[in-house]
């Protein structure tokens, strides 16, 4: 077990690779436990890193959760319509259609035509897994280590990976992605990281602005360590306001209903909490 300061070394070191960092200065980090008691307070665990990048701090609420790798499920869909842009599976994220297969499924927004815009507002996966397959196999593998995301294997299915395959990220390699794509320095075209993150929800809170994705881990999934687990909420993201940009990470288990639509609250809270907002 890491004590206090080995764990914050641990997490300045993690929060972002040598080539995402080569143009900033180095990362400060701090742990407080008063983010951990939001979670508890709502009844649940879970874990927070907010990376506040004009201070270039590392704000956590633990030294252990913060690093565990877990499927992304449909956080996937930010790097998905990335590589679904920068491949030409689709020109243009407004125009382009996806033809509703027919099949009528448990979420009504889902039983409908999608573009890329609507479809990652609806969190539709039957759309983002026909965007995955049209992408390939060979092509996904090649963009996902092109991009650094997670554990870079796509194993299980070319549909499926993201959802119950082999891909694993944690909250800082989260972090590490969506700061990259903020920033715009990703190893593919401008344009196309610039349309995905005009595509992404928004949210406001007080002067901020929030773009972000939510994402939700089926019952059953395991950890790398071989660890089951119960269903898991995450909701990762941006907020930026006239002073500052914060890139965030949170996952939850989900005990409860309530606690998948408490997402976005406790985030608005962490948030506040270590005065990104």
């Amino acid at each position: 077990m890491l004590d206090r300061r080995q764990a914050l070394a641990v997490l300045a070191a993690a929060a972002l690779p040598p080539g995402a960092r080569a143009d900033v200065a180095p990362q400060r980090s701090e742990i407080r436990d008063s983010l951990a008691r939001r979670f508890t307070d709502a009844g649940t665990v879970g874990t927070f890193v907010g990376y506040k990048t004009d201070d270039y701090l590392i704000v956590a609420s633990d030294a252990t959760r913060s690093g565990e790798a877990i499927l992304p499920a449909s956080t996937f869909k930010i790097p998905n319509s990335l590589i679904a842009l920068d491949t030409g599976v689709v020109a243009d994220p407004d125009k382009d259609v996806f033809k509703w297969d027919g099949v009528r499924r448990a979420y009504p927004d889902w039983n409908k035509d999608h573009t890329l815009r609507s479809a990652i507002a609806a969190s539709a996966v039957p759309v983002y897994q026909e965007i995955a397959r049209r992408i390939g196999e060979e092509r996904m593998r090649r963009y996902v280590k092109l991009l650094d995301y997670g554990n870079k294997n796509i194993g299980g299915g070319i549909d499926r990976f993201w959802l119950s395959g082999d891909l694993r990220i944690d909250p800082m390699q989260q972090i590490d992605f969506l700061d990259r794509l903020r920033r715009g320095v990703l190893p593919v075209a401008k344009r196309n990281q610039d349309l995905t993150r005009d595509i992404l929800p928004v949210e406001k809170a007080g002067g901020a602005v929030i773009r972000y994705k939510t994402g939700l881990v089926g019952v059953g999934d395991r950890s790398e360590a071989g660890k089951a687990r119960p269903s898991v909420g995450w909701l990762v993201g941006w907020a930026e306001t006239p002073r500052e940009r914060t890139v965030f990470a949170l996952n939850l288990d989900i005990r409860e209903p309530r606690h998948s639509a408490a997402r976005m609250v406790l985030a608005k809270q962490l948030l506040g909490d270590i005065g990104a907002i």
